[in-house]
């Protein structure tokens, strides 16, 4: 019987072992067992794939946190110096050349329907470009009056530029103590009469406290 099953028996012994061998081997490199853990650090050697790849990643990171580094901070916008202004348009009205001492003031477009909106709209007419002046004027009644209409001073000067006397201000009208249109209309005059521009005046003010 032996002798009969000699061959055959070895055989299947083998492919039994076989068998149990794979489905061991199957469940022991199934993802998350500690064999397969194992496999996977085996791919991770210098010179395999999952290593090469790892590392090219690496190096763009390098790339990109260098790119990073070398990026320019960009200032805060600002306003257009008026000197700049008044040399890149030379026909604008304005007679200051930013020389001889005269410092600009930048300023933005006044509130409508203020003293100031009203001398905004006004400075044309005189010849005072108000992109370039205004900034100046402002600054001007700004600490004379505060741009009051009524500020008066012990001195007797009066409203909002100030005149010394207040009534200097009737040959611009006889509201001249109610009507900040009237006190600005004067102001503008005695400023273009006196000094030529705004700057001009509120360099003479920043020098001697007065205008």
């Amino acid at each position: 019987m032996f002798r009969r099953f000699g061959i055959v028996f070895p055989v299947a012994v083998f492919a039994l072992v076989a068998i149990i061998g794979v489905a061991v081997g199957g469940k022991l490199l199934a993802p998350g067992s500690s064999a397969f853990g194992a496999v996977q650090a085996i791919e991770m050697v210098p010179g395999s794939r999952t290593m090469a790849a790892l590392e090219s990643e690496r190096q763009q990171l390098i790339a990109m946190t260098t790119a990073a580094r070398t990026l320019t901070v960009v200032a805060k916008p600002k306003l257009a110096s008026p000197a700049e202004i008044a040399q890149a348009n030379p026909d604008s009205g304005g007679t200051g050349n930013g020389g001889g001492g005269v410092i600009y003031v930048t300023s933005t477009p006044p509130d409508p329907g203020s003293a100031q909106s009203i001398a905004y709209n006004m400075m044309g007419g005189f010849g005072f470009d108000p992109v370039t002046f205004f900034g100046c004027l402002k600054d001007i009644w700004n600490r004379e009056s505060g741009w009051r209409y009524d500020a008066e001073n012990p001195s007797g000067a009066y409203g909002i530029p100030q005149a010394l006397p207040g009534s200097k201000m009737a040959s611009a009208g006889a509201d001249w103590q109610t009507d900040p249109a009237t006190q600005i209309k004067w102001g503008l005059g005695y400023i273009k009469a006196i000094y030529g521009d705004p700057c001009k005046a509120w360099a003479f003010e920043e020098a001697n406290g007065y205008y």
